[in-house]
């Protein structure tokens, strides 16, 4: 899991995007057009993001169509302090 959350979050191209996604979801679930608020992003840049989060495991979804909901998977609650820590290290290497 450690090399995933490194690549994913730290070398791969849209990895601060994707903290930033991995963070408001872990306050509460949102859907594709309420992060892109939040996160004040395009759209099709946060459905891209989200994803690439999905295919790796790191977020689920519930519901449908335009009603999907985004949570943090099981797996990713479970190591969210290794993921804390990482995307602390990112952002001193900045």
């Amino acid at each position: 899991m450690k090399h995933l959350l490194w690549w994913l979050f730290v070398v791969s191209r849209g990895s601060g995007t994707r903290v930033e996604i991995v963070r408001a979801l872990k306050e509460r679930p949102y859907n594709a057009n309420q992060l892109a608020e939040l996160l004040n992003l395009g759209y099709r840049t946060i459905r891209h993001h989200l994803k690439v989060l999905e295919d790796n495991g790191i977020i689920e979804t519930e519901g449908s169509r335009y009603g999907i909901m985004y949570f943090l998977s099981s797996e990713m609650e479970q190591n969210y302090a290794l993921f804390e820590d990482i995307s602390k290290k990112r952002e001193k290497n900045k």
